[in-house]
């Protein structure tokens, strides 16, 4: 039977997967906001808006949930990374508020005005630098380089995050985000050009996720060994690379055979799988090589307590959230009806 340690790091896990998806695909946007070109480049831009403005804000709830597990049932865990990774998670946090701030006045100011044009480049900025800080978090954590003598850090604020490693792990999940933006919004509009734009777009970042991920196998040898040792030799490995292949190569053809709404089903189960396949590599450490699951776990009651808490939060949440997104998103085929 599955411990509490082991549940509440699946939930940890859980959380961080619906916002690779969501919050994720929010700050793919905002690549592709900044790169928008061509004839239709204000037309990308309120496709984005338009795909974005509904379900920014809570997009990062699932954020929030996976500090509040880390914080509540893994405290020595939180300490270390809040002390070790301080620098990267202030400048994530500044993105992440800078983002959403640019995005709402943008929004409601003056059409055209270059203020308004400023706004957006500041939204578009920390939608690229946001996803690489929060990659390279991640790298800096299963690599290893993140040392812990009694409870202090004693491995410095700037190497662990600022390694080969880590850098490319921080050029995957923005080339990963983009693509997951990119398909989602192919399905955002009945706009036959607009689907091409995106759909180009969505085959170009493919390529570069798939080159970005091979860079991060080729470093992990050296820069993560525990990650290579679970990506390369452990029992998952065979069945977790066929999934995340099968799921990578149904995104392709379903773009290329521009079944959008399919397309993007396939993109979010690849982007899902290899997030579980970076926790599943890491197991059962937290924060590699000194901080285990069951060695960081909170005492016993406070496990039992926030099990409940999510227990009943997810009752609460979930639906809320699915009711929201059918209100709020209009779909294209609504779209191309008239009904709003």
């Amino acid at each position: 039977m599955p411990t509490e340690p082991w549940l509440l790091g699946g939930a940890l896990v859980a959380a961080f997967i619906l916002y690779a998806l969501f919050g994720g695909a929010d700050f793919g946007g905002g690549v592709w906001d900044l790169l928008a070109s061509g004839p239709r480049k204000a037309e990308q831009r309120a496709l984005i808006a338009k795909a974005l403005g509904p379900v920014w804000e809570v997009n990062h709830v699932w954020l929030i949930i996976g500090v509040v597990i880390l914080f509540s049932a893994f405290p020595p865990a939180f300490a270390v990374l809040s002390v070790a990774l301080h620098v990267p998670l202030t400048l994530l946090l500044l993105g992440i508020v800078f983002r959403g701030t640019a995005f709402t006045f943008r929004t409601y100011d003056a059409r055209g005005d270059k203020v308004q044009r400023r706004w957006g480049l500041v939204f578009s900025g920390a939608s690229v630098l946001s996803p690489a800080l929060l990659g390279m978090c991640v790298g800096a954590v299963v690599s290893g380089d993140i040392q812990v003598r009694g409870r202090v850090v004693v491995s410095g604020f700037f190497s662990p995050w600022l390694s080969p490693f880590a850098l490319a792990v921080g050029a995957l999940a923005l080339c990963l985000f983009a693509f997951l933006a990119a398909v989602y919004l192919t399905a955002e509009t009945r706009e036959h050009a607009l689907q091409e734009d995106f759909r180009r777009r969505a085959l170009g970042a493919g390529v570069a996720v798939f080159l970005a991920a091979f860079g991060v196998l080729v470093l992990a040898r050296e820069g993560a060994p525990r990650v290579w040792a679970g990506l390369t030799g452990s029992p998952f490995a065979l069945g977790l690379h066929a999934a995340t292949a099968v799921a990578a190569v149904l995104a392709f053809g379903l773009l290329l055979a521009r079944r959008f709404g399919l397309a993007r089903v396939a993109a979010a189960a690849q982007v899902g799988l290899i997030v579980a396949g970076w926790a599943a590599s890491q197991y059962p450490f937290l924060v590699v090589p000194d901080l285990t699951l069951q060695g960081a776990a909170a005492p016993e009651a406070t496990r039992r307590a926030l099990l409940v808490a999510l227990a009943v939060g997810g009752a609460l949440i979930l639906p809320s959230l699915v009711f929201l997104l059918r209100v709020f998103q209009t779909s294209p085929a609504r779209e191309s009806s008239g009904v709003k």
